[in-house]
């Protein structure tokens, strides 16, 4: 509504003035069409009622109007009764449709505070606090306050990564985020739906990961050596096996944090890889007494059989061209 001068109107103390003008007056048509606008984003109405431009549209104005107090059952016969262009002719009825319309508007944010949060919307929220915790425990920041807003805090986080960055020489300054345009509700809606099938997806081969894991560690117990060493195997393995986790931990806000370098791919062989890989056991050269592993396909002894031909005829009998059986 910037630009309208409704951004003054929002007080009772002003209602009174504005309603002086009337259906006439574009100021008393854009706070009444504000008020209507912002009661629909807490009721489902099917009606709506649009600001005018000047006096010739205060007829549809008020045939707008008309519609939508029959919608909200208003109680007021001045506004619901009689010749229609005339229930808005006075200051007085335009002060009680003011008036109507900020407390429906009013009693709908106390509805709306009062309605429980779905389980879906508690969880965000708690994940979006964690994660606000998590920041400003990493920039020495105190606990965030329960009373505290979340534009209060994002604004305090910002000038807190602001200062901390400008203390930072420029060699160490982070390249550009790789995400540079802030995406629209729609475009959220699908990143959430791609990382929860990448979650998803990534969960599934995790367990087949961690199931491998204990296959291979149950086959340890076959052995004879390892009956004795059961108990004993069994403690060194616990802690290591509930340290695993089958649930991804990659959240959107990691994606915010990506910079530009997360979208080059570089081949692990690759000198600048080799460069913080490379250690000194790999120029070990193995001599001597090295275990021979096989693998050499020729050195291999036939594991099947060698089949004879099949003998001619194999004991059954011919047919002829026509499907008839040969004497013989």
């Amino acid at each position: 509504m910037e630009g309208s001068g409704v951004e003054g109107c929002l007080s009772m103390e002003t209602f009174a003035q504005v309603a002086e003008g009337g259906v006439s007056s574009p100021q008393f048509t854009a706070l009444c069409s504000w008020l209507v606008s912002e009661l629909r984003t807490f009721c489902p109405l099917e009606e709506d009622v649009n600001p005018t431009r000047g006096p010739e549209d205060a007829e549809t104005f008020q045939i707008e109007v008309n519609g939508l107090l029959s919608e909200l059952f208003c109680p007021y016969p001045s506004l619901t009764t009689g010749d229609l262009r005339s229930r808005l002719s006075t200051p007085e009825n335009c002060l009680q449709l003011l008036y109507f319309l900020s407390s429906e508007l009013l009693a709908a944010r106390l509805q709306a505070r009062k309605k429980p949060s779905s389980p879906e919307q508690g969880h965000r929220a708690g994940e979006a606090m964690s994660e606000l915790q998590l920041i400003c425990q990493s920039l020495g920041m105190p606990e965030p306050d329960p009373s505290c807003s979340i534009r209060q805090l994002m604004a305090d986080v910002e000038s807190k990564i602001s200062e901390v960055l400008s203390t930072l020489p420029p060699e160490h300054q982070q390249m550009a985020p790789l995400l540079k345009v802030p995406p629209t509700s729609a475009e959220w809606e699908a990143l959430k739906g791609i990382q929860e099938a990448l979650c998803s997806e990534y969960q599934c081969r995790k367990h087949m990961m961690i199931t491998r894991f204990d296959v291979t560690v149950a086959s340890f117990h076959w052995s004879e050596r390892a009956k004795d060493r059961t108990t004993a195997m069994a403690e060194a393995f616990k802690p290591l096996r509930q340290s695993f986790s089958g649930d991804s931990q990659v959240t959107l806000a990691q994606l915010l944090a990506a910079r530009e370098d997360f979208s080059r791919i570089i081949k692990t062989s690759s000198g600048s890889s080799r460069d913080k890989t490379s250690c000194s056991i790999n120029k070990v050269l193995m001599t001597g007494g090295v275990p021979d592993r096989g693998g050499r396909p020729n050195e291999i002894e036939a594991p099947m059989p060698t089949w004879e031909k099949r003998r001619e005829g194999g004991g059954q009998q011919r047919w002829g061209k026509r499907g008839k059986k040969k004497k013989k």
